[in-house]
């Protein structure tokens, strides 16, 4: 009961927040829309705020907005001129394509390689491994991406500069996946990676691993039956909180590689203050992230039997 009140007070004031963050931000939605340079009369730009529902106090906006909330209508665009959960169902495909693989992948290759790292720390493969994905982790994800760009795309030849469309066959889709979906691969597994060795390297120093030793169990195997599973806590943290932001997309590696993903519907309705898909995007996301969180409670208990006798 008490995650619960925790939950839904949490979901009560980031909702808030998502009605009042856009509307803080300098501009006018109908100067965006229209252009600066339209010229208006005083009667025309009042009806069509009318028609936005842009006349009303900020305060019954707010409520019009938790009535709409509880209907589960995310309102219409004022860009897009269409529901915003028609346009959010348009381009969240593409985003659960290439955010979803590479999260699947980069825990898997993070985890893997970080644990392995940890138990034959100080050797030259850990050290070398070490320095790669850390060197990934430091490097800002949109440079990443232009870099991977550059080298593959436009002096290799072997990928498309930008874009993918919904009108190309299975393989042209691949291939213009591979690149975002490999630069993001390459940044989500660093941080598994670290994560893991760390975790790796202060479990391997506990009391549990010396008694597996002395039960004559060697090697890589006190790390596969005991360690890993104690380690891996973390990473069941951090994997539920990446599949939270699943729906935010990778804004950056959309924006590098023209993707008509939800990183750059995003990013669009920003420029527009385009304030009914903003707050629809953030709708769904802290929905994932709240949802993702409760999910880590209920998976805790069964990795670690200690949180079940805490309870």
């Amino acid at each position: 009961m008490k995650k619960l009140i925790r939950y839904l007070l949490a979901l009560f004031v980031i909702f808030s927040l998502n009605f009042f963050i856009p509307r803080a931000m300098p501009g006018d939605p109908v100067t965006n829309l229209l252009g600066e340079d339209f010229v208006i009369d005083e009667a025309s730009l009042a009806e069509l705020k009318a028609e936005l529902g842009l006349d009303r106090s900020l305060p019954v906006q707010y409520l019009l907005y938790w009535r709409d909330v509880f209907r589960l209508d995310l309102g219409h665009s004022y860009h897009y001129h269409d529901r915003v959960s028609r346009v959010i169902g348009a381009r969240m495909p593409w985003t659960l394509l290439l955010v979803g693989v590479s999260i699947l992948l980069g825990a898997a290759l993070g985890t893997f390689l970080g644990a392995l790292a940890g138990w034959g720390r100080g050797s030259l493969r850990s050290r070398s491994s070490t320095l790669f994905f850390l060197m990934v982790y430091s490097t800002p994800p949109f440079f990443l991406c232009l870099i991977l760009l550059y080298v593959f795309a436009f002096k290799l030849g072997w990928f498309p500069l930008r874009g993918v469309y919904s009108t190309g066959t299975a393989g042209d889709i691949l291939r213009h996946f591979l690149l975002p979906t490999l630069a993001l691969t390459l940044y989500l597994a660093s941080r598994y990676y670290l994560i893991m060795r760390g975790s790796v390297i202060q479990e391997k120093g506990k009391h549990y691993v010396l008694y597996a030793r002395a039960k004559g169990l060697f090697g890589r195997g006190v790390l596969y039956r005991h360690v890993f599973k104690n380690a891996s806590l973390p990473i069941v943290t951090l994997l539920a909180l990446d599949f939270g932001f699943i729906f935010s997309g990778a804004l950056f590696v959309e924006i590098v590689f023209s993707m008509n993903g939800l990183g750059t519907l995003i990013y669009d309705a920003l420029l527009a203050r385009d304030y009914p898909v903003l707050q629809g995007i953030f709708l769904v996301i802290t929905v994932m992230v709240v949802a993702a969180n409760g999910l880590a409670d209920v998976i805790y208990p069964l990795i670690d039997p200690r949180v079940r006798r805490q309870a």
